[in-house]
């Protein structure tokens, strides 16, 4: 994958520093909002997936880098800290099906299903498709921390997004085929250039919550709300398509997520994240902290992209 192109101070800094001309980096004046951040963070974050073209695999571990993506990382989780987290004193199965019932977020798929125009979904499979093009691959960090129940549902989760084991039917490989009918670019990491923070926070989440040991609590939270919340969005969403003229091969990624999601809640709130907690009960309040991060940052995304719509604006860069 290209490195894309400097957007501020701190992206410069990657930049050079991949280059060996270290600077300073940059103040922040929003971590929720500052794309310069989070490309910081994504350019560095990728270093750990398949990397960027012309940069030596070693830079993954260099000191001034990791330096760097630790400093980034503080401002990050200290605005993660600041997001509401629901009390940890009830079972986390039902705590997570309590948060994950709450429908008073933005109503993106709602709005897709009746109302976008078919550029409006190009613009919106442009976002998605900075995490469809390796979706489960953030979560699947996780699989050596763990161990016992929690593990194996994990494992359950995870064959099926890989297509068991059959790579044109893995999650990532579909996603191509809504790219493809929609007549978007598939190259893994086509459009990180022209998605904006909340996009990238987005992906950073799994990616810092992925990279952590610490945080692997955090990430089964995480992969949980998303779970739980996919059903009926993904149903919006395929149907939004064909409304659009989309085929069965376009909105086959849509229809799959609808029937493997609607399986994967049960297994990701009891078999995976109440097994965790019981088995590692200290740290039952990461997996709700987790969760509640992954609907707070997704509803910013949601929210960015229909109030740029509704002012007549792209949602892109």
């Amino acid at each position: 994958m290209k490195l894309p192109a400097p957007r501020g101070p701190v992206s410069e800094f990657v930049i050079s520093a991949l280059a060996q001309e270290p600077h300073d980096l940059g103040a922040v004046d929003d971590p929720a909002t500052d794309d310069d951040l989070h490309l910081t963070l994504f350019v560095l974050y990728e270093l750990h997936y398949r990397g960027w073209d012309g940069v030596d695999d070693r830079w993954e571990w260099h000191p001034g880098l990791i330096a760097l993506r630790t400093r980034s990382e503080a401002l990050f989780e200290a605005d993660l800290r600041a997001l509401a987290v629901p009390e940890t004193d009830l079972d986390v199965p039902h705590a997570l099906i309590a948060m994950t019932r709450d429908d008073s977020g933005p109503q993106l798929s709602k709005f897709i299903r009746g109302r976008a125009s078919m550029a409006q979904f190009r613009e919106f499979a442009t976002h998605r498709g900075v995490y469809h093009l390796r979706e489960a691959d953030p979560h699947t960090f996780a699989i050596p921390r763990l161990s016992g129940p929690a593990k194996a549902a994990l494992i359950e989760i995870q064959i099926d997004e890989y297509g068991g084991g059959v790579a044109r039917r893995m999650h990532q490989e579909l996603f191509k085929d809504t790219m493809t009918a929609l007549n978007l670019d598939t190259t893994y990491g086509a459009y990180v250039d022209v998605v904006p923070a909340p996009t990238l926070a987005n992906n950073n989440l799994m990616s810092f919550f992925g990279l952590h040991r610490r945080l692997r609590g955090a990430l089964l939270g995480h992969l949980a709300a998303y779970e739980m919340t996919s059903t009926a969005p993904n149903r919006n969403y395929g149907n939004g398509l064909r409304r659009l003229g989309g085929d069965e091969k376009a909105t086959r990624f849509y229809d799959e997520h609808v029937e493997a999601d609607a399986v994967h809640e049960q297994i990701a709130a009891f078999d995976m994240c109440g097994a965790f907690a019981a088995a590692e009960p200290e740290l039952a309040g990461d997996v709700l902290f987790g969760a509640a991060c992954a609907l707070a940052l997704e509803n910013r995304w949601a929210q960015h992209v229909l109030d740029k719509w509704a002012a007549g604006e792209s949602s892109l860069r």
